[in-house]
């Protein structure tokens, strides 16, 4: 399964980034990220440590494996993601410079220290709809993982 999130760049922000999320070729679902700073999985990592501001700044682009077999330290205890997902959320691998990248729920870039909120970009710098949107992605790649098929998520 190739997931791809294309960044837009027609209207940047000095604070968040809005993408479009699709899954094979297919629309799914807006996203929101923290601002996009310019960094690409190819740079070297101290050139990516530099550029990167904490929990305000959105992952390289580039391509990374995606696994629902982690539980989140973080999300496990809230309710709903323990009830939904065991608190096994979309984790990005190997992500250089970050760690615990996660696809999940939430309003705006605040929502995301690096993650990738889903939703719908109906609202200037915000997403709604957004448990709708998780819900409808995650179990889309747990049809994927239970074939058992490799989950890939390109950030363009």
């Amino acid at each position: 399964m190739n997931i791809t999130v294309k960044r837009l760049r027609m209207h940047p922000s000095k604070t968040y980034t809005i993408g479009h999320l699709y899954i094979d070729d297919v629309y799914y679902c807006d996203t929101i990220e923290d601002k996009d700073r310019g960094l690409c999985q190819s740079m070297p990592l101290d050139e990516i440590k530099k550029r990167k501001v904490k929990s305000q700044t959105a992952i390289p682009r580039g391509k990374y494996r995606v696994t629902l077999n982690v539980i989140s330290p973080k999300f496990y205890s809230k309710t709903y993601y323990k009830r939904f997902c065991n608190g096994k959320l979309p984790r990005l691998i190997d992500v250089p410079g970050f760690e615990g990248v996660l696809m999940h729920k939430g309003i705006n870039e605040n929502s995301s220290a690096g993650c990738i909120i889903l939703g719908l970009n109906k609202i200037k710098g915000c997403v709604i709809k957004s448990q709708e949107c998780f819900e409808k992605v995650y179990n889309k790649l747990r049809e994927a993982r239970d074939k058992p098929e490799e989950i890939w998520i390109t950030i363009e």
